[in-house]
């Protein structure tokens, strides 16, 4: 899983997505249900390119993240991203392996 750091990464991982479909997840350090996200993330078997934002040390991401998928920020919150843009997303404890495995075959042709 690679680490969104900087606005240009994040420009780039959303123009990369028009070749290729990837996951990015906003996670926040102090939040329970963060961690539970990540593993839930981590343990996914897939072929798609994971990336992380954390939003604690990343906020100027966050509010680009926000602003270019016309979305209320939320955390945790991961996007599946395609065609340059957000195709689905879900936060807190719908952050599952079944529903990602589920939206990755929906939204991924």
């Amino acid at each position: 899983m690679e680490r969104i750091k900087t606005v240009e990464q994040w420009r780039d991982t959303l123009q990369q997505s028009k070749d290729k479909a990837c996951l990015v997840l906003k996670f926040s350090m102090t939040c329970f249900s963060s961690i539970s996200a990540l593993k839930e993330l981590k343990a996914l078997e897939t072929n798609l390119p994971k990336y992380l934002v954390i939003v604690q040390k990343e906020r100027d991401v966050s509010n680009i993240i926000e602003n270019d998928l016309k979305v209320k920020h939320e955390s945790p919150q991961l996007f599946i991203l395609k065609d340059g843009k957000g195709v689905w997303q879900a936060t807190h404890y719908k952050i599952k392996q079944s529903l990602l495995s589920e939206a990755i075959s929906m939204y991924v042709k």
